[in-house]
């Protein structure tokens, strides 16, 4: 795959928020269910005038009903479409697109730019509360509730076992064809004054559930019903277990993708399509 723009286009920078709630997910999907790629495109067609869709390419696609805060997508548009609109595309789109969704910036992207393979790092945080009274009503579409008392320290403890570069495949669906290793930067959870504990997750990238599934077995640490130790031994499996449950998407929102500098970005996209394995392992160090 080449990161060369088509000759006569621009490749477009996006940043932008949505609330995921009544969402099917990013990615378009067959049938007419509703989707964040599908409602941006469908607003760029039209207040653009385009009979041509152009298509979204978006560092993280999200599940059904997970939110995002700092995604980023890119689209290449022909220079005379982006010629002409530039100036006044935000504020149209702010007009045609539903009130679950923002683009907040738009601009030209560097030479380089993939918004999905440039990225060296995403930041997603998991919002739950143990309060037993439940969940503020106006927070209930992006907490979790969890009827059981959490211990936090237990839960910190049992995710330091995790950082690092491993194989998740205990802790994602599988995808033929697709790698399950990844670098864990950082996992940590702290409770607020609120009383509402936010997970921060960071990572190189994440398969398929990642997330929601190692946070399924933090709260069971945090319950009490496994030891700090038991989240690592999982890991070390290397295979799903039963006992870890895939926790709801509401809590989840993409907070922030990181990107290298301008200079380095067509080196990191050329690396990260590079199909990882860990070292000594089979296929180590190929294609």
């Amino acid at each position: 795959m080449s990161d060369d723009v088509v000759p006569g286009h621009v490749r477009v920078r996006l940043d932008l928020s949505y609330d995921g709630t009544a969402f099917s997910g990013w990615a378009k999907q067959a049938g007419g269910r509703r989707t964040v790629q599908g409602e941006i495109e469908d607003a760029l067609r039209t207040v653009t005038r385009s009979r041509e869709t152009y298509e979204l390419t978006v560092a993280g696609r999200t599940d059904a009903g997970v939110h995002a805060r700092g995604q980023v997508a890119h689209v290449d548009l022909p220079r005379e479409v982006w010629a002409e609109h530039h100036d006044k595309l935000l504020k149209r789109l702010a007009g045609r697109l539903p009130k679950d969704v923002r683009v907040w910036a738009l601009r030209e992207a560097p030479q380089g730019f993939d918004a999905r393979f440039s990225a060296v790092w995403r930041r997603y945080a998991y919002r739950v509360t143990d309060n037993p009274g439940g969940v503020d009503p106006l927070l209930r579409g992006h907490v979790l509730w969890h009827d059981w008392p959490l211990d936090v320290d237990a839960m910190n403890e049992a995710a330091r076992a995790l950082l690092g570069e491993h194989d998740f495949a205990a802790y994602c669906k599988k995808r033929e064809g697709a790698t399950t290793i990844r670098t864990l930067q950082e996992l940590s959870l702290e409770k607020g004054a609120d009383g509402i504990i936010t997970a921060t997750v960071r990572a190189d990238a994440f398969c398929h559930n990642m997330v929601r599934s190692l946070i399924g077995a933090l709260l069971f640490v945090g319950d009490g019903h496994r030891p700090p130790d038991w989240p690592g031994k999982v890991l070390a499996a290397g295979v799903r277990d039963s006992a870890v449950h895939v926790v709801r998407p509401h809590g989840l929102t993409l907070e922030e993708v990181g990107y290298p500098a301008d200079d380095l970005l067509a080196a990191r996209s050329r690396e990260a399509r590079n199909k990882r394995s860990l070292p000594g392992a089979p296929g180590a160090g190929c294609c």
